[in-house]
């Protein structure tokens, strides 16, 4: 069926394996033998260099060798065009036929592990993401980057660590990265260079490939876990104590405009997922990402994602053209993954006329430096403001802002649950609810604190609270807090 030439053309193949073929003198033709009946097509000949008969470790380079020797073989007999039109697991059937054939004639001796380690490994370079596979199937990895060919870092527990994963060559790290992008409508080459993706379970996806990237491609992907996270799992990691968790739940489900801020990798788009929890079912929300990885379970959701420019340069949608637009399609809910330019103008703009329980994340130490990274913004975006006006503007926007941080023991943890009050004069006036203070550390070098209150026992949400029947629970939380 995937055979590219023609039988007269193909080496022959039987199964079982080809008996010994005797010896024959120079110039007699070898016998020919009838081919057994086939689920594929006669395997196309191969390259006649002589393979050492060694048991085949998957770190070694007779491994990577003898793999790109039969993968070369495989990609010269099979046709991709019409495995592409099976469905996964015939694929997968197909390319082990085959794949096995090759084994057979080039007689590589190889245990039944490291023979089913090498055809999961090419299929997975056929069908998938090659290497990346083994670490995408893996629920514990945080962080996969990918450094040029050779060397593959992942984050585990907060911790950065070398693999012993490699790709065959820069050539096909690059392959797996435009069929990354390529799968979402985006593409990396030389004349664009730099890329954001997702993958389907919308793990987010960085490329920066020659020659902006000195030593080959590079790959970062922010993977999500496939069981989406609750307050209560973050709970459970420590993340945050149980009455923390409950005051989270009461400024979620009161429609309070929260604003996550954070560094890098602090868990900021996960706590996002979190409070997502508590939007009602029959509300309507609209999503504005750049690279769509929210994971709202609820029913009415419109998901709007950025795109960038084509190869002549237009068509691009920025994320304050998804912003502007998604106030004309009625939401009662905005959430704008990551505020990083002009848009925070129009988010405010949407939270202070009707949209409350809007939601975004920024890049922050502080929740005060997050109000400056605003003002900012808002100042980059052309508009003449006086000072006084935006911060007013934020003051009447922003309700709470939430601060994770990631630890110098790899945890993450939400550090201040802070709401904005009001202005006094140019200052804007902030109150804590929640601080969590490091008191030390275990014999293993992870860090120990606690979450406590700082003494609000009657935030300025409260009326918004009591407005959902919710101003029992709030006093509740805040008095546990205290303790």
């Amino acid at each position: 069926m995937f055979g590219k030439r023609s039988t007269a053309e193909a080496e022959t193949i039987q199964r079982p394996p080809m008996p010994a073929t005797p010896a024959r003198g120079e110039g007699d033709q070898p016998p020919r033998v009838e081919p057994a009946p086939m689920k594929v097509a006669q395997v196309a000949p191969i390259a006649s260099k002589a393979v050492p008969r060694v048991q085949i470790d998957q770190r070694s380079e007779d491994y990577y060798q003898i793999k790109t020797l039969i993968f070369s073989a495989l990609i010269d007999t099979i046709d991709l065009a019409q495995l592409a039109q099976l469905d996964p697991d015939s694929a997968r059937e197909e390319i082990r036929d085959i794949v096995n054939e090759i084994i057979s004639i080039k007689a590589v001796v190889m245990s039944i592990a490291e023979q089913e380690h090498l055809l999961q490994d090419i299929c997975n370079d056929v069908l998938g993401y090659g290497p990346l596979e083994p670490l995408l199937a893996r629920d514990d990895i945080a962080d996969i980057m990918v450094n040029g060919a050779s060397r593959v870092f992942i984050e585990v527990g907060g911790k950065v660590q070398l693999t012993s994963i490699r790709f065959r060559d820069n050539a096909q790290l690059m392959n797996i990265c435009q069929r990354i992008v390529s799968q979402v409508g985006r593409r990396v080459d030389e004349s664009s260079p730099i890329c954001d993706a997702r993958l389907a379970d919308g793990s987010r996806v960085n490329v920066i490939a020659p020659p902006l990237s000195l030593d080959g491609p590079t790959l970062t992907i922010r993977k999500f876990r496939k069981d989406k996270l609750t307050l209560d799992d973050l709970v459970k990691f420590g993340s945050i104590s149980p009455a923390g968790a409950r005051v989270l739940g009461v400024i979620g489900r009161c429609r309070c405009n929260i604003l996550i801020s954070g560094g890098t990798g602090s868990g900021k788009t996960t706590l996002l997922n979190c409070m997502t929890a508590y939007i009602d079912a029959e509300e309507r929300i609209i999503t504005c990402e750049d690279a769509a990885e929210l994971q709202l379970q609820q029913p009415h959701v419109v998901r709007l994602e950025t795109r960038p420019a084509n190869l002549e340069g237009q068509g691009m949608i920025t994320m304050r053209d998804l912003v502007k637009n998604c106030l004309r399609m009625r939401p009662e809910r905005i959430i704008v993954g990551e505020v990083r330019g002009p848009e925070a103008f129009d988010l405010l703009q949407a939270m202070n006329t009707g949209h409350d329980g809007s939601m975004g994340t920024l890049h922050a130490n502080s929740p005060r430096e997050a109000m400056g990274r605003l003002e900012s913004m808002i100042t980059m975006g052309g508009y003449a403001l006086p000072m006084k006006t935006i911060r007013e503007m934020i003051v009447g926007s922003i309700d709470v802002i939430i601060q994770a941080e990631r630890m110098r023991d790899g945890s993450r943890r939400i550090t201040k649950i802070t709401e904005v009050v009001g202005t006094e004069g140019d200052v804007v006036i902030t109150q804590d609810l929640l601080v969590y203070e490091v008191t030390g550390e275990d014999e293993t070098g992870r860090l120990k604190g606690k979450h406590a209150g700082t003494g609000i026992v009657r935030p300025s949400f409260w009326e918004r609270a009591r407005y959902y029947n919710l101003e029992r629970e709030l006093a509740d939380a805040l008095d546990q807090l205290q303790g």
